[in-house]
């Protein structure tokens, strides 16, 4: 029979394992060693004495067992943690951890501007960010929102918006222009060298533009693919090719002059960012102070 506080925590440690699949994931999310989760994971499973999980050096699976536990502990571990988040209420500070799944650029865009005054207002408040352009089930992730471009986010989810439609733009850097050209039109990018954009689900991103008739993509000559804005901002200020994103995300090179905008006439406005939470959880505290103070300081409009 459980009865202890370590039993508590073990059982703590199986939902982030059950969640995640991964050891170290899990301890991530937790802040316990991969080691040491699965010495208390080997604890819990001799107290139970059943297996609830099958480790080989590739996989992560719950057995049957496993999963009748993770159904039967779910919802109880869940209320628990609502009961210690409601307590903030009463606090004169509000304390807890937060964690974001963010795409890539919202991290240093939407967040950065705010963090500072956000750690200062609340100093007993924990924020994770895990900044990446994968895909990812929040809930299965153990995370508590996700920001995401508008358009990308799960149906199922409350969303709430926290920036002004974004422009997307071509840029290069100015030796790339000397050598190569300044190109007039979308249709000259086919003479360009350009640097291609690998998408979250693998997908290489047609370049979207805005003309008489309206919006359109164009499939561009990509010898170069990327899929990371640092990597592919890094690139292009080389001087290796042409490169497409947010000019929001340009703007601080181009005043350097390190890039120059390209095709202005062309560019495009696409749907701002969002942040995303389950509808069937209680939103944290800390969360709402985060979503309010993006809201207040407005670093990207609204």
């Amino acid at each position: 029979m459980l009865t202890n506080r370590s039993d508590l925590a073990d059982l703590t440690y199986f939902l982030a394992i059950a969640r995640h699949r991964n050891f170290r994931l899990a301890g991530l999310e937790l802040g316990v060693s991969a080691s040491g989760l699965s010495h208390a994971l080997k604890g819990l499973e001799t107290r139970l004495g059943v297996r609830l999980l099958n480790r080989t050096n590739r996989s992560v699976t719950l057995t049957a067992a496993g999963e009748g536990l993770r159904d039967a502990v779910t919802d109880p571990f869940g209320q628990i943690a609502q009961a210690i988040e409601g307590l903030n209420q009463y606090r004169a500070a509000p304390t807890g951890r937060i964690r974001l799944n963010v795409v890539a650029e919202a991290a240093s865009l939407l967040l950065a501007p705010v963090l500072p005054v956000f750690i200062e207002r609340y100093p007993d408040i924990e924020l994770h960010i895990a900044a990446r352009d994968q895909m990812t089930d929040i809930t299965d992730g153990g995370f508590d929102a996700g920001i995401r471009y508008g358009g990308t986010v799960p149906e199922d989810m409350i969303t709430q918006r926290l920036s002004a439609d974004l422009r997307w733009i071509v840029a290069g850097a100015p030796s790339y222009l000397d050598r190569m050209g300044t190109p007039e039109s979308p249709e000259d990018l086919q003479q360009h060298q350009c640097l291609g954009v690998r998408l979250g689900d693998d997908r290489i991103y047609r370049w979207e533009f805005e003309g008489p008739e309206g919006e359109f993509a164009v499939t561009v000559p990509d010898r170069i693919v990327l899929d990371d804005g640092r990597a592919m901002l890094s690139t292009a200020r080389s001087g290796a090719g042409l490169t497409y994103g947010l000019k929001s995300s340009f703007q601080p090179y181009v005043e350097r002059g390190e890039l120059r905008y390209v095709l202005e006439d062309w560019s495009t406005v696409g749907p701002g960012y969002y942040i995303y939470y389950s509808s069937r959880r209680q939103v944290p505290t800390g969360l709402k102070l985060l979503i309010d103070l993006v809201r207040e300081l407005r670093p990207l409009g609204l």
